[in-house]
């Protein structure tokens, strides 16, 4: 790990995607906390992590919002089920970053282009800044191009999650079948 301008150390952060990755994909967007449902092994995986001393933040692009599908209240709801139902498995979640913007969104606030939008790296960047994170020494976690893309722009080592045999070639680091795949792999190093 390193240290910031202060000489103070930096942590070290598994940053991963929500939809997907933590919580399991529903058909179009999960848009009430009923449908919130844990992938297999994600409590594990994330307790996992932590006992290696990484810090757990949620980075999550919510494009519902700026196509008026849910509101921010709606998701904040959300993310208090999921970090609810990790809690009851002794997996916490030391942060959730969502974008809520879309270049095409219908509702004008969160229409446009953004710097927080995965693939962009803005929401790792503002974690790093608010939460003292290293980002060299810190992952990426995510089932999608965009994740990995994010996460390497901030300079992550990237995980991609893909349960089906890939189609197409990838530029993430690894290629796991799971998050818990990922985080064995990660703690096995660590």
């Amino acid at each position: 790990m390193g240290t910031d301008e202060r000489g103070q150390a930096r942590r070290k952060a598994a940053f991963i995607d929500r939809d997907g990755t933590v919580t399991q994909s529903v058909a179009y967007y999960i848009t009430k906390p009923s449908q919130v449902e844990l992938e297999e092994g994600a409590a594990e995986a994330i307790r996992l992590l932590r006992s290696k001393g990484f810090l757990i933040v949620i980075i999550t692009n919510q494009a519902g919002v700026a196509r008026g599908i849910l509101t921010e209240d709606d998701l904040a709801a959300i993310h208090t089920a999921m970090r609810e139902k990790l809690a009851a498995l002794n997996a916490d979640v030391d942060a959730i970053y969502y974008c809520p913007h879309h270049p095409e969104g219908l509702i004008e606030r969160y229409s446009g282009e953004c710097s927080c939008r995965k693939p962009k790296p803005g929401m790792m960047l503002r974690a790093a800044k608010d939460l003292g994170i290293d980002l060299k020494a810190s992952v990426m976690i995510g089932d999608a191009e965009r994740d990995v893309a994010s996460g390497k722009a901030a300079g992550c080592e990237t995980f991609l999650v893909k349960r089906k045999p890939l189609t197409e070639p990838t530029v993430a680091d690894h290629c796991v079948a799971s998050l818990l795949e990922a985080a064995r792999m990660i703690c096995k190093r660590a």
